[in-house]
């Protein structure tokens, strides 16, 4: 039979310590990713017509929306309520089976921005490929759509993954003897099912990992052809291909950090019973959302030009505040010197 190993538990010290960083990524996450949403969505109240960038830039930031709330709850849930001697309860395997589904839609719109930047940016020389391009320009609202019929497809069979799942937990686990080895099976079906849905995002990894490859090598000829030509070192289309690889390969980054973060708190969860490890983990996760939308706001002329006011308002608020504090005495001052004159 199966043994399950000692339960690590965590300090109060620590619970509150990773409560309070929760809070403040959840904090960040939202700020930087509302911000995205609202100066799209006013440009729409204007009037205004987005364009493809924007569109996606929108359905992104507001999916990582839900990503930053989906991992507060899990954070909260895993602090407060989750005992590791216990089985996964339901509510923390529904929040971190949204997750997984916020996570694989967070990735398709990640993967239509690079296949806008690859027929925007990237030059080809074979006709097939040019063809291609042409036509995911001209028709990326449509290539939005499949990828979120894709994403729906996901959605509904990691929904009845889940569900099933947990119909056979309670149906078949918990009214039998409550052994450790029903407790340890009753773990593992949740890692199977982790594994399950996210082997929905591999075509649109590969998509990803093809249409950002295909930008790298569009940029080598680029600079080629600068080379051959003599041309200006402050080429627009070179500054068009790096701003674009700067995008796609940071967001690679994150995604990697948090999937392996994701990955590496199951057996933390299933194995080791790790509420520590688990914490770092969840941690981890929480800042890749976030990290992104400042690289994507520091990186877009739009959201810059924004965001330029309310820096303006802030300088202008602080300077404010030093004049208010610097008043008392400059008063005291001139109303000494005053006096000694009058002396």
């Amino acid at each position: 039979m199966l043994t399950l190993t000692p339960v690590l538990t965590v300090s109060y010290e620590a619970k509150i310590s990773f409560l309070l960083l929760s809070i403040l990524e959840f904090a960040v996450g939202i700020l930087v990713n509302a911000f995205i949403v609202l100066v799209n969505f006013w440009d729409m109240v204007k009037g205004q017509p987005l364009n493809n960038c924007d569109i996606v830039l929108l359905c992104l930031s507001v999916t990582r929306l839900f990503l930053q709330g989906l991992l507060l709850l899990d954070a909260i849930q895993l602090t407060c309520f989750q005992q590791m001697k216990d089985p996964l309860s339901h509510n923390y395997q529904a929040i971190l089976t949204f997750w997984m589904i916020a996570n694989q839609v967070s990735l398709w719109f990640a993967t239509c921005l690079s296949l806008l930047y690859c027929s925007k940016i990237a030059r080809f020389s074979h006709t097939f490929l040019l063809h291609l391009a042409s036509w995911v320009s001209r028709r990326f609202r449509r290539v939005v759509l499949v990828a979120l019929l894709f994403s729906c497809i996901c959605t509904a069979l990691c929904l009845w993954d889940f569900f099933s799942r947990s119909h056979f937990t309670v149906a078949s686990v918990l009214p039998r003897n409550n052994t450790e080895f029903n407790l340890q099976i009753a773990k593992l079906s949740f890692f199977y099912s982790f594994v399950f849905c996210n082997v929905g995002s591999i075509p649109s990894s590969l998509a990803f990992l093809v249409s950002s490859g295909v930008l790298f090598i569009s940029l080598g000829s680029h600079m080629r052809a600068m080379k051959s030509r003599a041309r200006d070192s402050r080429d627009p289309g070179l500054e068009a291909h790096i701003r674009a690889i700067i995008f796609l390969v940071s967001f690679l980054c994150f995604y990697v950090l948090s999937f392996c973060a994701a990955l590496a708190s199951m057996p933390l969860l299933v194995l080791w019973h790790d509420k520590g490890g688990v914490m770092v983990c969840i941690g981890m996760m929480a800042a890749c959302p976030s990290g992104h939308a400042v690289i994507l706001i520091s990186g877009n002329a739009k959201l810059r030009r924004a965001i330029e006011p309310m820096v303006f308002c802030f300088h202008r608020s602080q300077k404010v505040r030093r004049d208010l504090k610097m008043l008392p005495r400059t008063l005291i001052s001139h109303e000494t010197g005053s006096s000694q004159t009058h002396l």
